[in-house]
């Protein structure tokens, strides 16, 4: 099997040039984050990096675009029930709200601003996706681990979301009950994070 060169945020940036800074914290939530780090075996400035990341790419904007946290148990039972035309209307009424939160978070509607969105949704809500690059061909790997009906849904998500940019092109899909790989030529200097 072909190895895929894996694309990460952190292989696209320049070195990012940095700055020390001092914050007074209390003891108890010094404690908390320096447990933390030692659980997951990263340095607390690495742990503190991805929490304030996480706070500027994502949570900063929840509450102002409406996201409330759903158990993953609810997910797992709604989509159970789920047949082709639920996934239709819930798509159907997803793709304006998409819209509106890219405007918003972003600044403009484009495809690498709503892929980038959508990643940051994924990290943030602590589903696994990877970007990979093989040639002139990109792989939108999404393993969400809500079954069959959720993997439909991701699947037409993404069909009608490159459809609207890009409506001749071909996308292919590799489909199982927890994971998605959406297949789409988009030239090897695509990148979602440069625009």
């Amino acid at each position: 099997m072909k190895s895929i060169p894996s694309k990460n945020k952190s292989d696209i940036q320049k070195k990012e040039t940095t700055r020390s800074i001092t914050y007074r914290l209390p003891s108890n939530l010094v404690h908390e984050l320096e447990t933390e780090a030692m659980n997951n075996k990263i340095s607390q400035n690495v742990l503190v990096k991805q929490i304030l990341e996480k706070y500027v790419n994502w949570d900063r904007f929840g509450n102002k675009i409406g996201m409330i946290p759903i158990p993953r148990a609810i997910l797992d039972s709604l989509g159970a029930e789920m047949n082709g035309d639920d996934i239709n209307e819930i798509i159907k009424s997803v793709l304006p709200i998409i819209k509106d939160s890219v405007l918003f978070m972003k600044g403009k509607y484009d495809l690498k601003r709503c892929i980038e969105t959508l990643e940051d949704y994924m990290r943030a809500s602590g589903m696994k996706s990877d970007h990979r690059i093989e040639g002139e061909l990109h792989h939108f790997i999404i393993q969400h681990e809500l079954g069959m009906n959720w993997s439909f849904f991701t699947e037409q998500l993404l069909k009608e979301i490159f459809n609207q940019f890009m409506p001749n092109k071909n996308i292919k899909f590799q489909t199982t009950k927890n994971t998605v790989i959406a297949t789409i030529s988009l030239g090897s200097d695509f990148n979602e994070h440069d625009y």
